[in-house]
């Protein structure tokens, strides 16, 4: 069982997880969803012990993440989106590689390796190397080493990405044989097969929870959510109030289109068919029918409701304060109604106000007397012949 207390994450001003509260239970396939952005993966990322939570506590089998990440990491098997894979060596290196890793006793891993290969339909590739490998065949070696030690608890981030429809089949037979034995958290963009294998499913929005129910219960909500989709020729005014005395019509929306017919939307309640009722209410009003079709409410709508309702916190903004640069004639009245002289302060003295009086003539100080017969350009200085020694030298 993995408990999931106020579990906040932040990348500096970024909140990628808000508060999340859940609990997942042994025994079952779990559906994680939301949108690119909400969440998913960093929460997946702090389940395992791969990233640390800012704030909340994260209880895997009784084992706090933080405080015993050994113990809690010993229960979960792990298969992020992008597989950790070793490209230079075969399958089987690699996953015995794994099996020492996750501290398989060594008499049991050569039996282990052996069994999830024949699992992710790997034995036939065992001896390839993994970078000569296609993509599914990657994903599969990915999921092969999660399962490796059978842990209690399996988290698989989109486990089906690139794989053939044959392989996603097959895949997905694999997790209901899983799930007999081991709790399974299914991260996936593809609704239906959640949907179709999954018995709770959670969805996440914005790093806050918005449903975490049976797969049973939303059917149920699903249903109750279903519309009726009519094409009536008559007014709007009139088509309305004749279908708003039908029972189990919980709304009417009608819109005046071409050719004197209107379009119209109805929502029923729960557990209702209005449908014979409608068809002759309307009879009796003269207003005949032109289309009639129910729309079903799918999970992507659903999903697509809960996520479109809770938009991202704005983050918090810093004013920053301009200054208007003044006009022409602000600037010159400025300069007129400034004071002639500087005004000065009385700590510094170097600031201190001089009196004009004892101001220094600086001509003064830089004036040289030269006496009378002295040239006004330096002398040059005579070269000086060279001794005998220097011209025996030379030559």
């Amino acid at each position: 069982m993995i408990e999931l207390k106020n579990l906040v994450k932040r990348y500096g001003d970024h909140l990628a997880v808000d508060h999340l509260n859940l609990t997942i239970e042994d025994g079952k396939i779990y559906g994680f969803l939301g949108p690119n952005g909400a969440g998913k993966s960093t929460t997946m990322n702090m389940m395992t012990g791969y990233l640390s939570a800012t704030e909340g506590d994260i209880i895997v089998n009784g084992h706090n993440v933080l405080e015993e990440p050994e113990e809690a990491k010993s229960c979960i098997g792990y298969l992020p989106e992008q597989p950790p894979l070793y490209m230079d060596m075969t399958v089987g290196e690699y996953l015995r590689f794994c099996a020492e890793l996750k501290k398989v006793p060594k008499e049991q891993r050569a039996a282990q390796v052996e069994q999830v290969e024949e699992m992710a339909r790997l034995t036939d590739v065992s001896g390839r190397l993994i970078k000569n490998l296609s993509k599914g065949y990657r994903q599969r070696v990915g999921l092969a080493q999660a399962i490796l030690g059978f842990p209690p608890i399996i988290i698989l981030d989109e486990p089906t990405v690139g794989l053939d429809p044959k392989q996603i089949i097959e895949i997905r037979d694999l997790i209901r044989q899983l799930s007999k034995e081991h709790t399974v958290i299914l991260s996936s963009h593809i609704l239906s097969e959640v949907q179709e294998i999954c018995d709770e499913i959670i969805i996440i929005s914005h790093g806050r929870l918005v449903a975490n129910d049976s797969a049973d219960h939303l059917e149920e909500h699903l249903r109750g959510a279903s519309k009726l989709n009519l094409v009536v020729k008559g007014g709007a005014e009139d088509v309305t109030a004749a279908l708003s005395a039908v029972a189990g019509v919980r709304s009417v929306q009608a819109k005046a289109g071409e050719d004197g017919a209107c379009a119209v939307t109805l929502e029923q309640e729960q557990g209702a068919d209005p449908r014979e009722a409608i068809f002759y209410a309307l009879a009796d009003a003269r207003l005949p029918i032109l289309e009639m079709k129910q729309t079903q409410a799918s999970l992507e709508k659903v999903f697509l409701e809960l996520t479109d309702d809770a938009p991202a916190p704005a983050p918090e903004k810093k004013r920053r304060l301009r200054r208007r640069r003044p006009t022409a004639q602000e600037a010159e009245e400025a300069a007129l109604d400034a004071p002639e002289e500087p005004a000065t302060s009385e700590e510094n003295p170097h600031t201190a106000e001089l009196d004009e009086s004892a101001e220094p003539e600086f001509d003064d100080l830089y004036e040289v007397t030269l006496p009378e017969d002295a040239d006004s350009e330096a002398p040059q200085e005579a070269s000086a012949e060279p001794t005998e020694e220097e011209k025996e030298d030379a030559q």
